[in-house]
């Protein structure tokens, strides 16, 4: 009983103490908020962080997923090469299988660890998603935090993180499945770096499987393959390093087939910009500015795309009340600065095509190397993309009736769309040729009945300006001759 009372006093003591010194402390920290300057308040504060990280022997790096306007390539290595990494201390993985692909890709959950040995250095990396609130709507940013032993920060800095990039930029590459991009629906309201959402390009186009002339397929692989070993040269001559598309010619050409055959090749992902969508030249900066290297920026019916942006720009004339803001369209002159302009720079491998079914509609402007490096006429179905054809759909590369369609199809405009509808609709090969040499020589005859309205329509015309030529003639002569007399 005696040790009982002896100690009772002496918790009551201890929670006594404990609660005045809370008191305490709230009343300092009271008098604090109010009475003391914030700037003085952040000296304070920083100056006690500084001596308690003086006697910690470990240091941190925050590595952002965006860094000021563009995407931070570090984070990205980093993202692939953890996702090679196993640690006891990962208890959520996240677990991908993209088409195409045999391997199953790993990659870091958020708010957890993994613990990676470099030469014989432990590196501690954790997975940050932090929510950050805005008058608009909710972003959610996400970083590294990469921990480790302060005497190793040099290495960190010199070997560590250019071992990253290496092993970054390698899985990168070994990835056989391209992504497409296009924009987000709500990209407007959404920060920097997040204005694109993205798919697994799984389109089975290849220059192999390609139906378009085969001088024309050599020489754009040639250009494409020459364009990604002149990095050197680009940065000798004080180019950047870009290079510029622009696929012409009728619908149903091919022009998208071949977009998807040249990401196939390059193993490059693809940009989809829709430049309708795009309200002004600051939101067309901030996209262009956050694709990744080694992609391809596409760009279809400029011509159209033009077009629309005077409109709007002569319906800004006529109802001013209708546009709140100034400056609220995408203009030719910030369409070329991003092109070839200082904004052009800010990256490196890129490949930007342009598609247009009318290039005689498109500004001179728009045309010129620099801009458009390559010119490539998409054009209809040739003899030679006829044999393509045969061999893809069919699986024969000779037949009696492919002379005939070949000879045809020098005379008659049919879309390489067209013969692959054609031969899509039986397995038969003799049937499929048969139908598509009868669709050729309708479209023939279809094509020469309007031909011979087009002459008949222009000889009218002209018999009728003809005759409105003698008309009037004779009225200046009557008018003439009733003067001098």
């Amino acid at each position: 009983m005696v040790n009982t009372n002896i100690q009772m006093p002496t918790v009551k003591t201890i929670i006594s103490t404990a609660t005045s010194a809370a008191a305490a402390a709230m009343l300092i920290r009271s008098i604090t908020r109010d009475y003391v300057p914030n700037e003085f308040q952040y000296y304070i504060s920083g100056k006690i962080r500084a001596v308690f990280a003086s006697f910690s022997s470990e240091v941190t790096i925050v590595i952002n997923e965006v860094d000021g306007m563009v995407k931070n390539q570090l984070f990205y290595a980093a993202e692939l090469y953890l996702g090679t990494k196993l640690s006891p201390l990962t208890h959520r993985f996240r677990a991908t299988l993209p088409i195409k692909e045999t391997k199953i890709q790993l990659s870091m959950e958020n708010n957890q660890e993994v613990i990676d040995i470099f030469n014989g250095v432990k590196l501690t990396w954790k997975r940050v998603a932090r929510k950050v609130e805005t008058k608009r709507s909710t972003n959610e940013i996400h970083y590294y935090k990469l921990s480790f032993h302060k005497k190793h920060k040099e290495m960190v800095f010199t070997t560590y993180f250019q071992h990253i990039l290496e092993q970054g930029k390698a899985l990168k590459q070994q990835k056989r499945t391209p992504k497409l991009h296009t924009l987000d629906s709500d990209f407007m309201r959404r920060s920097p770096g997040t204005g694109w959402q993205s798919v697994n390009l799984d389109h089975p186009a290849t220059f192999e499987t390609l139906a378009m002339d085969m001088e024309m397929k050599k020489m754009i692989m040639e250009d494409l393959d020459r364009f990604l070993r002149r990095k050197d040269f680009y940065r000798k001559v004080g180019k950047a390093w870009k290079r510029g598309y622009l696929l012409f010619g009728p619908p149903g050409t091919g022009k998208s087939s071949l977009i998807a055959a040249m990401a196939n090749h390059l193993n490059f992902d693809i940009y989809d910009l829709e430049l309708t969508d795009v309200r002004k030249n600051s939101d067309l900066r901030r996209l262009i500015i956050t694709t990744a290297n080694r992609s391809i920026l596409v760009v279809e019916d400029i011509d159209c795309s033009v077009d629309l942006q005077n409109m709007m720009k002569e319906r800004k004339k006529k109802f001013p009340e209708q546009f709140f803001e100034q400056g609220n369209e995408v203009t030719l002159s910030g369409l070329l600065n991003f092109i070839d302009g200082l904004w052009s720079s800010c990256g490196d491998e890129r490949i930007i095509v342009f598609t247009t079914n009318h290039k005689d509609r498109l500004d001179p402007a728009l045309l010129r190397p620099g801009r458009m490096d390559v010119h490539i006429h998409m054009s209809y179905c040739t003899p030679s993309a006829l044999r393509i054809f045969s061999s893809n759909y069919l699986d024969i590369t000779e037949h009696p009736l492919l002379t005939e369609i070949e000879q045809l199809i020098q005379e008659a405009k049919v879309t390489p769309a067209e013969v692959g509808e054609q031969l899509m609709k039986t397995e038969d090969s003799d049937e499929a040729l048969r139908r598509l040499m009868d669709f050729i020589v309708e479209k023939k005859r279809s094509e020469d009945i309007i031909s011979t309205q087009k002459i008949e329509v222009a000889e009218e015309e002209c018999k009728e300006l003809e005759e409105e030529n003698i008309r009037t003639e004779q009225k200046e002569i009557k008018e003439t001759t009733q003067t001098l007399y």
